[in-house]
């Protein structure tokens, strides 16, 4: 039963999720995304925690993967935002 209402929540989350997104301007974009990963880097901080704790082998592999997967994000987000604003620059070169 716990199962189902996660899984009911998650599905619609998403929905919610693609819904919001879709309805936001272009220009709005590059704002957001600064403001996400700054979401992600809190998720890092979780995740370094999760990785630190020594409960059983499980949960420092998971942690480690969790560790990985938002450092992934994090550096990825700024890099694509970094390139966005640099769309945006009013200098006549173009940085890549």
């Amino acid at each position: 039963m716990t199962l189902l209402i996660a899984l009911t929540l998650f599905v619609l989350a998403v929905f919610l999720g693609m819904e919001l997104i879709s309805k936001v301007p272009a220009t709005l974009h590059t704002p957001l995304m600064s403001g996400s990963n700054a979401v992600s880097g809190i998720t890092l901080i979780g995740a370094l925690v999760s990785a630190g704790t020594d409960h059983s082998t499980l949960t420092t592999l998971l942690g480690f993967v969790a560790v990985v997967l938002a450092t992934i994000n994090v550096v990825g987000g700024f890099l694509v935002t970094g390139r966005m604003l640099s769309m945006f620059s009013s200098g006549g070169r173009k940085r890549s």
